[in-house]
């Protein structure tokens, strides 16, 4: 059984501009470098056998687990 980070950053709705931002954001997380061009991330941590989609980061004091991603503004 494997967890895996699912992250999920909006690049607006022009082909070829996300394919850019995505280029510059895989470059800059390699070099260390600031990433300008991007707004938000939406991640969530899933697990290979969970078909939902769920976010082993959001469980409540239940253990119940949220299917909500976590959002970070930049």
């Amino acid at each position: 059984m494997q967890y895996r980070l699912h992250i999920d950053i909006p690049l607006g709705v022009g082909e070829e501009a996300a394919i850019n931002k995505t280029e510059n954001f895989i470059n800059g997380l390699l070099m260390g470098h600031n990433l300008e061009e991007i707004e938000q991330i939406n991640y969530r941590l899933g697990h290979d056998e969970d078909r939902q989609k769920s976010n082993y980061l959001d469980k409540n004091e239940n253990g119940h687990i949220s299917n909500k991603k976590i959002r970070i503004e930049l």
